[in-house]
């Protein structure tokens, strides 16, 4: 059995509050569906917090209840998160470092993928997005690769298993598109890109990402995730295993030269 999707407090709050004024004013649920054209089960929903209010029946509400904007004001709060709340603290990190070393095990690194390999990825999150969310955070991901070309220039290091260059997302052209658009970034003079092909895998490479991040006050940061949970730690011993298990990969990996023919050599295959 699937667990169900938890709804955004913010949801909740503003559907409550919306219900809260109603009350105040005498205002019924019947006459608040009649002014914002829903019918009676779709505001019930909104104000529990089980559907996304919309600004639609915050104006609404918030003529009827003579909120003076209150109501209204509420829609800032309700726009789409850009990142999960889990990955946060790493998005706001990754921002600020001056290195960013990383291995990525069955997927293309967010911060290579093209507008398309995200949108694919995350349009297929389960369970589902809104298409609203998904937009946000398709640009959201499109807008960290801001910082590939960034001035201070950022140093950054990727070693990518072989089978994240063979997943298709979709279909083989996607899957060339994307790969051409690795080899494009591999010609920044602050990225290496490498691959771990599949016959020379090591056990530690088959237990998930990793991301090793130097701050600006050269303090090193590891940051592991999995299925619903992200991890950013300072914990020196935890980041020493991750340095650790980062650099017996790399050493396993081919080098550049070696790792854009593999690249160009896949691209043939699909």
């Amino acid at each position: 059995m699937s667990t169900p999707k938890q709804n955004p407090m913010s949801w909740k709050y503003c559907g409550d509050q919306v219900k809260r004024w109603r009350d105040k004013a005498g205002v019924t649920r019947e006459q608040l569906s009649k002014a914002a054209s829903y019918d009676i089960e779709s505001v019930r929903s909104m104000e529990a917090g089980r559907r996304k209010p919309t600004l639609q029946l915050l104006q609404a509400a918030d003529e009827l209840c003579d909120a003076k904007g209150m109501l209204i004001g509420a829609s800032t709060f309700l726009t789409p998160e850009k990142f999960p709340t889990y990955s946060q603290d790493y998005t706001d990190t990754e921002h600020e470092a001056i290195a960013i070393h990383g291995y990525a095990a069955l997927l293309i690194p967010g911060l290579l993928q093209t507008e398309e390999y995200a949108r694919e990825q995350i349009s297929h999150s389960y369970p589902p997005l809104d298409d609203e969310t998904v937009e946000a955070r398709v640009a959201a991901r499109l807008q960290r690769q801001e910082k590939l070309h960034r001035s201070p220039t950022a140093m950054f290091g990727f070693v990518i298993y072989e089978m994240a260059l063979r997943t298709l997302i979709c279909d083989a052209d996607l899957m060339k598109r994307q790969l051409e658009k690795l080899l494009d970034i591999g010609k920044l003079r602050n990225v290496a890109i490498q691959v771990l092909p599949a016959n020379r895998a090591i056990h530690v490479s088959m237990e998930g990402p990793m991301v090793i991040l130097e701050t600006p006050e050269h303090q090193l940061l590891g940051y592991v995730e999995g299925q619903y949970a992200g991890i950013l730690s300072a914990d020196p011993e935890k980041v020493s295993i991750l340095v650790q298990r980062h650099g017996m990969i790399r050493s396993q990996a081919l080098s550049i030269e070696e790792s854009e023919a593999f690249i160009r050599t896949v691209m043939e295959e699909l």
